[in-house]
């Protein structure tokens, strides 16, 4: 059994968590604005440089199954200090790396730190908060998420255009050092449920989840050679095993890294299919967003990332009120409305991004994603995760997350094939415009997921 914690020291919690999630989500915006730099202080390749990014997703992704389940086993607290540790460290390393070679190992060493604390606030949020507050502490904790990503293009531009992109990495360490911090002071000791871990799940695991994730990353960049195929191929047959290992974890003697009891709870199945469909929008949209406004409209990359700002301050301002929403409301009630929102917001980009359309018409598809994201998220979190018992909330984080990554990585090979093909067809600003059509589809897909969820007297 969790220990009541008192609410006081369970928002203290939540302000620790959230400042290293902030530190460990802004990297995927804010190293992104450096790469030029990186490249030519460095003497990189353009393929080098692609990795320093590329190898971070990668190690964030593939172990997410494994690291979700360790804070069951090891404490959500003690691996979300471990993770902490290791990604300020390797952070402290990629600022002073003297080639890129040393930059991308340690890149790959981030990673995996941030792939080890990030599934444990999710887990922790839902013990120590009461089931009718958890609406709330999501909101909270889907704000830091949703606006880490929109703030990290403003904020790299500053550093690098200042003092130089090696400060980028060099803002972590006193970020990471007061998550840590904090972190130790305020966030309890929970008991653990797991006794031992299924090593050779671990393995089969790694090895799935880094085909899939590996060959969409790579494919379009790689020209989907025939060996990627067959990683592919390998990735998915590992998948098959790993299931089979978990159908008989029981009779081997072994805690299932992923208890297939958890697709039994009904909110929970839906929502980790919901998520993907979130991840494969909200985190690939920002490029051909990003694109049209330097190439097509021909602004500055700073003004560009100021452009950014409304959606971003929405985003804030909505979630923590729409947490609360979603503890009142029948579930499904705000997650329809949040994805009908999102949906509206692809089409309205696909509409005003166009030839002789003023860009600063952006700012009201822009408005209204910030909005749909605070909908979207917090709800989402908190009735996929509400009725997980004790002892699964740590593997339902870790499969939680790596949908939402997978669908991330989904939709980055989606729509950078349709802004190549779009192209080669069409003027640049259509092509843009035309990109933003395709999450509508899988868009879709979330809003008939959502419209599944049951109270949970109903489950």
């Amino acid at each position: 059994m969790t220990p009541e914690i008192p609410m006081r020291q369970a928002w203290r919690a939540l302000a620790a968590l959230c400042v290293g999630l902030f530190t460990t989500l802004v990297d995927q915006s804010l190293v992104a604005v450096a790469v030029p730099h990186i490249r030519e202080d460095l003497g990189a390749s353009v393929n080098q440089v692609v990795w320093v990014s590329a190898v971070y997703l990668l190690m964030f992704a593939a172990p997410l199954l494994v690291t979700g389940r360790l804070g069951d086993r090891f404490g959500q607290r003690n691996v979300y200090l471990v993770g902490m540790a290791v990604f300020v460290a390797a952070a402290l390393a990629c600022a002073f790396a003297p080639t890129i070679e040393m930059l991308i190992l340690m890149r790959a060493v981030q990673g995996l730190g941030a792939s080890l604390l990030n599934p444990q606030p999710l887990s922790i949020i839902n013990r120590i908060f009461p089931r009718h507050r958890r609406g709330a502490a999501m909101g909270v904790w889907s704000a830091v998420g949703g606006s880490s990503g929109l703030i990290g293009p403003t904020l790299g531009g500053l550093i690098v255009g200042t003092v130089g992109w090696r400060w980028v990495f060099l803002l972590y360490v006193p970020l990471g050092l007061l998550a840590i911090a904090l972190s130790a002071r305020w966030v309890p000791r929970l008991p653990t449920a797991v006794q031992r871990i299924d090593l050779l799940s671990v393995l089969v695991s790694l090895v799935a989840v880094f085909g899939v994730v590996f060959t969409l990353q790579q494919g379009p960049e790689l020209g989907w050679p025939a060996w990627l195929w067959a990683l592919l191929a390998l990735g998915a047959l590992a998948g098959v095993l790993f299931l089979r290992l978990q159908r008989t974890a029981e009779r081997r003697g072994r805690a299932a890294l992923v208890p297939l009891r958890l697709f039994r709870i009904r909110n929970f199945a839906l929502g980790v299919g919901s998520v993907a469909t979130l991840g494969f929008t909200v985190y690939a949209i920002q490029l051909p967003i990003m694109l049209y406004l330097q190439i097509a409209a021909g602004m500055p990359s700073e003004r560009a990332g100021l452009m950014m700002i409304p959606m971003a301050l929405t985003s804030i301002a909505f979630a923590p009120l729409v947490g609360r929403l979603a503890d009142r409301l029948r579930p499904g009630a705000v997650s329809r409305i949040g994805f009908a929102s999102m949906i509206a917001a692809m089409a309205l980009f696909a509409a005003l991004m166009r030839d002789g359309v003023p860009p600063a018409w952006l700012v009201l598809p822009l408005v209204l994603l910030g909005a749909s994201n605070a909908l979207c998220w917090s709800s989402n979190s908190t009735i996929s995760m509400r009725q997980l018992p004790p002892e699964l909330v740590g593997a339902g984080s870790g499969v939680y997350n790596t949908s939402r990554q997978v669908g991330a990585v989904l939709g980055a090979a989606a729509l950078g094939a349709a802004m190549q093909i779009g192209v080669s067809s069409t003027g640049f600003a259509d092509a843009m415009g035309n990109t933003m059509l395709v999450p509508i589809a899988v868009l879709v897909v979330g809003f008939a997921a959502v419209s599944g969820f049951r109270s949970d007297l109903e489950r």
